[in-house]
């Protein structure tokens, strides 16, 4: 194994062990708080738990359980589109 490829394999886990670590923390930000982080979001968001329960599934699923990141991502679409009750 040479070592630019072993760089390359570090730089990508490094690259994906923050993107799961980004969307735990931004799921656990939105299901606990009931807000959406940022302005772009909270603009955006209609339902912030359900946008965060679904970014959590995101993560668990750790694009290795396919099932499971389908369900994420209908949540996050779900968290966008559904108003929220009167």
């Amino acid at each position: 194994m040479s070592a630019a490829f072993a760089t390359l394999v570090l730089v990508s886990f490094l690259v994906f062990a923050t993107l799961w670590l980004t969307c735990a923390v931004l799921g656990l930000y939105g299901l606990i708080l009931g807000r959406a982080p940022g302005r772009w979001l909270r603009r955006h968001v209609r339902q912030p738990r359900l946008w965060g329960a679904g970014v959590l599934l995101v993560a668990a699923g750790n694009f290795a359980q396919p099932s499971v990141t389908v369900v994420g991502v209908g949540l996050i679409a779900l968290g966008h589109v559904v108003r929220p009750a009167p």
